[in-house]
């Protein structure tokens, strides 16, 4: 991905990388950084659009987490699967190691067994809760666990903790900016991807300076 040249000076660019980094706002940074809101906003979206243009392609292993969750929306009085007016979203977590994720259409059987098969080794072990949609695992090249969120959320090893865990930082991260544009929501997605599989802030920080340097030539 290439950016333009700005017409920002290279410290208020750094600085707009290091707020960003540091999880606040456009707005919040427009006002410490002094430049206009939108010129903040829209710097962002070019960072999250480059994050999301460098995110490497990878197959998870081992021990795999898998659940959908469902973002935004405005209808009330109803959640969870089926909640109308809100973007669902697939991921598979490989415990101690990365998380993946894509917007998916429905959770069906026939959307969310393609994204296993593309992304998780063979032999896997994979975690799910006891959503129907899961049953086509029992009968394929992986080994399939369940847990019954009825009775229990983890029964030692039988759990899906670490992916909830990211679905609850991804919608915390999101929750700041008071509603996300459907056609922006990807870019956040894969930007609260790259925040969780990224290690710390300060090698987040150098990795994205590193692909900003990068695209600007």
């Amino acid at each position: 991905m290439y950016i333009r040249k700005s017409r920002l000076t290279l410290r208020q660019q750094s600085k707009l990388i290091e707020h960003f980094v540091a999880g606040s706002t456009a707005r919040a940074t427009a006002e410490i950084v002094g430049v206009q809101a939108n010129t903040a906003i829209r710097f962002f979206m070019r960072l999250r659009q480059l994050i999301a243009s460098k995110l490497p392609s990878y197959r998870l292993q081992s021990e795999i987490e898998a659940d959908e969750s469902y973002f935004g929306g405005v209808r009330k009085g109803k959640r969870g699967r089926g909640a109308g007016g809100k973007v669902a979203v697939f991921g598979l977590l490989k415990r101690g190691g990365k998380v993946y994720t894509a917007i998916i259409p429905n959770a069906k059987t026939e959307t969310l067994l393609p994204i296993i098969q593309e992304k998780v080794e063979p032999d896997s072990i994979v975690y799910t809760d006891t959503f129907g949609a899961y049953n086509a695992l029992d009968v394929s090249d992986f080994h399939h666990r369940r847990i019954n969120h009825s009775k229990l959320f983890a029964d030692k090893q039988n759990h899906i903790n670490g992916i909830e865990n990211f679905w609850n930082q991804a919608k915390r991260h999101m929750r700041k900016f008071n509603g996300i544009k459907p056609d922006h929501f990807y870019w956040f997605l894969k930007e609260c991807e790259w925040r969780f599989n990224g290690g710390n802030h300060a090698d987040l920080l150098k990795q994205l300076k590193i692909w900003y340097k990068q695209a600007k030539h």
